[in-house]
């Protein structure tokens, strides 16, 4: 990095203006080695340093074309984002190397050019009318690229580089994750290199100095702590064993995929983290992953663990919702994460989809996930769609990228290998039960009487539902839809209060802290909620209703009564609803609920009546629904359909979501911020709390409407003072939404 006025000759990188007013120039080479550098130690983790180094060391050769010097100077002077690509004008400057590594090393050389290609637009397909132009067949034809670029003086040491060796972690069937980790090194350390120039006298601190030990101290003194004031009683006792067979496991294992199957209430969430830590420091593990499936839940459990790490400035970094623009800028590319802290809590949407993804916002923390521990919370909800290519991807990791998993459930899922008379299920490999005796948990920790429908084929109207409902002065019902909640809710006496996930991240953890200091004194307190209540969140009510759903839902629904067993037993209902489930997973997992259940005398709730569930509802899906898995088979010429894959992996509805900041508490200001001074990384963390997800349809209808905006490129807030409403949420058009809209990223 230099400083100099316009008329210097240097080969440039990056420019920007300083504090002085002065052009401070980043020379392109210096710029090259260090990104190759960075990229090689990322990629050492997993023996892939050499290939990282040579993506790195050309992954911006096409710079050194006279065009892409003489754009950069003489757009708007020196432009900061000038070396972003996309924009009117703007030169083409990924190409060339892409084409000088397949001209120096042949075939293997288009693992590169996938690499380099894709550094800043997204790993391409290498042939596909889906994305046309942008395939890395079409790219490599324009051989012009490559010329220019030698036409230059380019340092030899630049151009000259050696053939690394080709060892594949896992093989031909590990290939394609494999290239995504190279890939995934090679992104972070651009953008890394990139912000050391662009902000490197402002830009705040990445990772953090405390180490995974100290964490584990502190865990472990929060954890005497929280013994000493626990009130003696049974429930407590089995969370201290529950606690204590996690400790010694995590010592006495080696790394692997591991289940830990403990009742709801059993105090998994805490236990699953003395886990991970344990477990990361006695096989050298870098960081603890914390994954769960709503995004209504991990408020919660980000700030459980906030509070047990409480004096350590970013020890947990939250990620969840997807805030990157539409159109990539300098500073957007800034405030993307790449889960470089100890502890992530993340959502399945952001875990699974990064794994598949192609873009390079989403794929720069996938090096982090190298050596790692990843709890999955509610492992049960893993979409069936998608869930051989999740399955093969977790055996990969744990085979060839040293992560250990650890599948934290009460309701865990049939993911064992099986196959039967023309068919054959891959599932995981070796999955190791942590706790010694699940069924004597479960038998020590049950406490309600579970009333099924006596017809499963009656239908209550929502007025009758309403009506029994009345007569309880604390209950939880827990209904399909938002718009059930709606209906319901709406019928119910003054002073119920609505959960959904129309409600933004800060709207729902008032409301849920509200319940829990209702409950603790004692006071009338009744919840009409979506399911965001039932995986995790820990409220205790004497009474709770479940629309018919699938036996795991029931199961989880049934956690959140009597859970500190306060009493003998309390009440849960099952009932059927006016209208059947949304059509998708939840119709068919209520489906096979209502065929196992039906003439069914035994207890509902035991624990071999899940094995069976979860094989009726996986037989009733495609597990690979959209071919993820044959469009990421490499072919003999290295042929693989990386962004086609991306694209059709999503965990959310195919037509989308778009978020939207919503006025609510401390947000105006928020939005201010951003809409003045554009996206940045600790700005975003603390909008994602007030943010909410509608599909597109919605969106559009409230855009056309200007009850929403865009404040900045990509970004979007609401303008309509009456479009939030302070008990409902967003108020948008009655609609049947689409079944997984509680997943969001």
């Amino acid at each position: 990095m230099v400083e100099q006025e316009k008329d210097h000759q240097m080969i440039l990188a990056h420019v920007k203006r300083n504090a002085a007013d002065k052009w401070e120039l980043h020379d392109l080479e210096e710029h090259l080695r260090g990104v190759a550098l960075l990229a090689h130690n990322f990629a050492d983790t997993f023996a892939g340093g050499e290939w990282a180094t040579l993506a790195g060391i050309w992954h911006d050769l096409g710079k050194y074309s006279a065009e892409f010097q003489r754009y950069i100077a003489q757009v708007s002077g020196y432009d900061p984002e000038a070396h972003i690509e996309g924009g009117p004008g703007r030169v083409d400057h990924s190409t060339a190397g892409a084409l000088h590594a397949i001209a120096e090393f042949g075939l293997h050389g288009r693992i590169l050019a996938y690499l380099i290609a894709g550094h800043h637009a997204g790993l391409p397909d290498w042939d596909s009318a889906e994305t046309g132009g942008k395939a890395l067949s079409i790219r490599l034809d324009q051989s012009h690229l490559l010329t220019r670029v030698l036409s230059q003086s380019v340092p030899e040491t630049i151009l000259k580089q050696t053939k690394p060796s080709l060892s594949i972690p896992g093989g031909r069937d590990g290939f394609a994750l494999w290239v995504r980790m190279l890939f995934s090194c090679l992104v972070d350390a651009d953008f890394l290199d990139t912000e050391a120039f662009m902000d490197n006298d402002g830009a705040e601190r990445r990772g953090s100095e405390t180490s995974l030990c100290d964490l584990l101290v502190m865990f472990n003194r929060h954890m005497e702590q929280k013994s000493q004031q626990a009130k003696p009683g049974p429930v407590n006792q089995i969370r201290a064993q529950v606690l204590q067979q996690c400790r010694a496991r995590a010592r006495e294992e080696a790394p692997g995929i591991f289940s830990l199957t403990v009742p709801t209430g059993g105090g998994k969430t805490l236990s699953s983290m003395a886990f991970a830590l344990q477990h990361a420091i006695k096989h050298n593990k870098r960081r603890v992953i914390y994954v769960i499936p709503y995004t209504s839940i991990i408020e919660q459990t980000a700030n459980i663990f906030r509070d047990v790490f409480a004096n350590v400035k970013d020890a947990v970094v939250e990620h969840h919702s997807n805030l990157d623009p539409n159109t990539e800028t300098a500073k957007s590319r800034l405030a993307t994460e790449n889960w470089d802290a100890p502890i992530i809590v993340t959502t399945n949407v952001q875990f699974f989809e990064s794994l598949f993804a192609a873009k390079t916002s989403r794929t720069r923390k996938l090096h982090n996930i190298v050596n790692s521990i990843v709890v999955l919370d509610e492992a049960q909800l893993l979409p069936p769609e998608f869930l051989q290519p999740i399955l093969d991807v977790m055996n990969q990791l744990a085979k060839n990228y040293g992560v250990t998993f650890v599948l934290s459930t009460a309701t865990q899922p049939a993911l064992n290998s099986r196959s039967g008379f023309g068919w054959k299920f891959k599932g995981l490999d070796n999955v190791r039960e942590i706790m010694s005796d699940p069924d004597g948990l479960y038998r020590d920790l049950e406490r309600v009487t579970l009333q099924l429908p006596i017809d499963f084929q009656q239908r209550q109207s929502w007025e009758e539902i309403a009506a029994e409902l009345s007569q309880y002065e604390s209950l939880l019902c827990i209904v399909n839809t938002r718009n059930d909640c709606r209906e319901l809710y709406r019928l119910m006496p003054k002073g119920t209060l609505h959960l959904s996930a129309l409600m933004c991240g800060e709207h729902r953890s008032r409301v849920i802290s509200d319940i829990k200091v209702r409950l603790e004194r004692g006071e009338v307190v009744r919840v009409i909620s979506t399911q965001l209540v039932e995986a995790g969140v820990d409220v205790d009510f004497p009474v709770v209703y479940r629309a018919m759903a699938g036996l795991d839902s029931i199961a989880q629904a049934a956690g959140r009564c009597n859970r500190e067993g306060k009493l003998q037993r309390g009440k849960v209902v099952v009932f059927i609803p006016p209208k059947s489930a949304p059509s998708g997973i939840l119709r068919k997992a209520a489906e096979s609920s209502i065929s196992q259940l039906s003439g069914y005398k035994g207890d509902p709730m035991a624990r071999g009546l899940f094995k069976t569930f979860f094989e009726s509802l996986y037989g009733k899906n495609d597990l690979d629904k959209h071919g993820i898995s044959e469009l990421l088979k490499v072919g003999d010429k290295l042929e693989l359909q990386f962004r086609t894959a991306a694209e059709r992996f999503r965990l959310i509805d195919e037509e989308g979501y778009q978020p939207i900041f919503v006025l609510y508490g401390d947000s105006p200001t928020l939005i201010g911020k951003l809409e003045k001074d554009g996206p940045e990384r600790r700005l975003m963390r603390k909008l994602q709390r007030y943010t909410v997800n509608l599909p597109q349809y919605q969106f559009k209808q409230l855009l056309e409407k200007n009850d929403v905006r865009e404040i900045r490129e990509g970004f979007f807030a609401q303008t309509s003072e009456a479009l939030y409403d302070e008990n409902l949420g967003v108020l948008v058009d009655d609609a049947v939404l689409p079944p997984n809209a509680l997943v969001m990223s």
